[in-house]
């Protein structure tokens, strides 16, 4: 019973450490989201800014899986190359070393434990206070790790005690397979890391079981090996379901982790001994020899590394970007053109990260609206039956796909608001929501005036010289008006022309009154049929009812500067 209730208080508190790096992130997230997805879109395809840009961002907000999500949007979103996405990820790989580094440091050298409580009790009036509501979480998501971490130590037997000589036996003979044995612990980090999706907290547990004697240093730089392994194959699964630039940067992931463990496998006892010899000359002490050594050289080897590994495949990035294309083709058909392209559907981003997929995918609907809009007019030129129901289809495959679009967008959006978010960002969410629902009116309102065009044709009515010229005029005001749409979704929501966009729905709303009022007066004279007079005065209001649809997208996302 002791053992199972010490299992579940292990357990509890690796949750409590999760919790806390999950808290810590977040809140960062918060803080800087907007600043991170600014300096990302602005990088350059020069690797070696790529590496350091991931490095920064993943110290910044503890977290390589988000760095990952926001570097898969922004290659989506055609701001970020693959290769510049490849280099982003190298860096992240060694930004995240920075977690060993503080629990190396902070966990064990230093007591921090009887700071947790105070840090929390100043973190805790924070949280009331608006402006420093997310400093308040970081502070608390800070305590919380460091009281998860002592609660794993604590429930860690010390296997010096001789009742667990036969655990010590057993690991003992794990670790006498020569090479073999390397090769399993690696194998047990990669499916560990895995199972608890986090290096960052398995390579806690390594360094507390390193330091309790369970494993000695040769293993716990093994099981390190797994987990950066097992840290990409969670993105890969995540990836199963996205799109495939996702599948694109996750196998990449995975490929220059694979490769830096295979090198580091061949030198492992020489970089062991270089990783030995600089502990020493620092005054560490040899993790061979001295247990307490052994936290500080993990930290070092995992930071050795990821940084050796970064730099020395970042020249061979067009050769890894080859082998990813390969194993995921991108095949230019219509199918794949008519899929979301940046929410990736697989990853879970954490609040402020959400905002940048669904804004670029938003963006991708407007283009496709204008794309839709276009085919309208060719609908009331053309006069080859064939071609005019091949054009007319094609709009009705368009609003299935906006339908589509907007349950998507609208679900992830939703799904996003579930976290704890900024005001800003709630905004952005509460804005794009309304945005998406009236995109897909537009979409509505297109299909209507295609099939009032189809049913125009099959009943046999010409419109005179006049009546499509006044037509062609209104489709020309309402078009100039999803440009400008399209222009104010494209901007970053800060620098749009919604007087412009006003005065363009003023025009549109008084060309459809006139229209309206020629129209009372040209049945009263009988200038033309009845039934010619129901088609033109529908797609005249059809139209300006999809320019009211264009007008609400320009005040949601003036909305958000409010």
């Amino acid at each position: 019973m002791n053992l199972i209730f010490q299992t579940l208080t292990f357990l509890g508190g690796l949750g409590l450490f999760l919790y806390g790096m999950k808290t810590m992130s977040d809140s960062l997230q918060r803080m800087t989201g907007d600043k991170l997805r600014s300096f990302l879109s602005k990088m350059t395809s020069n690797p070696f800014r790529g590496i350091l840009t991931g490095m920064g961002i993943t110290t910044i907000i503890q977290s390589s899986s988000a760095t990952t999500v926001m570097v898969v949007s922004f290659v989506n979103a055609g701001a970020l190359t693959l290769a510049g996405a490849v280099s982003v990820i190298m860096g992240a790989n060694i930004g995240t070393t920075v977690t060993a580094w503080i629990v190396a440091l902070l966990g064990f050298k230093f007591n921090i434990s009887e700071y947790i409580l105070p840090i929390i009790a100043i973190a805790t009036p924070l949280l009331f206070v608006r402006s420093k509501e997310n400093l308040g979480h970081f502070l608390i998501g800070f305590g919380l790790l460091f009281l998860g971490l002592q609660m794993i130590t604590s429930n860690v037997p010390d296997f010096t005690d001789a009742k667990y000589s036969g655990v010590l036996e057993f690991i003992a003979g794990m670790s006498n397979y020569g090479f073999f044995s390397i090769l399993l612990f690696v194998l047990i980090g990669t499916i560990f890391t895995f199972i608890i999706q986090s290096s960052s907290a398995m390579m806690a547990v390594t360094l507390v079981m390193c330091l309790k004697g369970l494993i000695t240093f040769e293993m716990g730089a093994a099981l390190v090996l797994g987990e950066n392994i097992g840290t990409t194959i969670t993105a890969n699964l995540a990836a199963s379901v996205a799109n495939k630039t996702a599948k694109q940067a996750a196998r990449a992931h995975l490929i220059f982790n694979v490769i830096g463990v295979v090198w580091i496998l061949l030198l492992f006892n020489q970089v062991l001994f270089v990783i030995d010899k600089f502990s020493i000359s620092v005054g560490g002490g040899s993790p061979f020899t001295n247990v307490a050594s052994i936290p500080t050289a993990l930290a070092l080897f995992h930071s050795f590394f990821n940084i050796f590994n970064s730099f020395m495949l970042v020249w061979f990035i067009p050769q890894i970007i080859k082998i990813v294309e390969r194993m995921v083709p991108i095949y230019k058909d219509s199918d794949e053109e008519f899929r979301l392209k940046f929410i990736p559907s697989g990853y879970i981003s954490a609040g402020e990260l959400t905002i940048e997929p669904a804004k670029r995918e938003i963006e991708i609907f407007s283009k496709r609206l204008i794309k839709m809009y276009d085919m309208l007019h060719q609908l009331t030129e053309i006069k080859d039956d064939k071609k005019f129901k091949e054009i007319f289809e094609r709009v009705l495959k368009y609003e299935e796909i906006t339908d589509r679009m907007e349950l998507e967008i609208a679900n992830y959006l939703t799904k996003a608001s579930e976290h704890d978010l900024s005001h800003k960002a709630s905004l952005y969410i509460s804005s794009m929501l309304r945005i998406v629902d009236n995109l897909e009116s537009i979409g509505d309102s297109c299909n209507q005036i295609a099939i009032t065009l189809d049913s125009k044709k099959k009943s046999g009515i010409v419109f005179e010289k006049e009546l499509t010229h006044k037509l062609d005029i209104m489709f020309a005001y309402v078009r100039d008006a999803l440009i400008l749409m399209d222009d104010n979704l494209q901007s970053d929501y800060n620098d749009i022309t919604a007087e412009k966009a006003n005065e363009m729905e003023a025009k549109i709303n008084q060309y459809r009154d006139t229209l309206r009022d020629e129209h009372t007066e040209a049945i009263k004279t009988k200038q033309y049929s009845y039934q010619t007079g129901i088609f033109y005065s529908s797609l005249y209001a059809q139209c300006e009812k999809l320019a009211d649809f264009v007008i609400n997208v320009t005040e949601a996302v003036e909305k958000v500067n409010e």
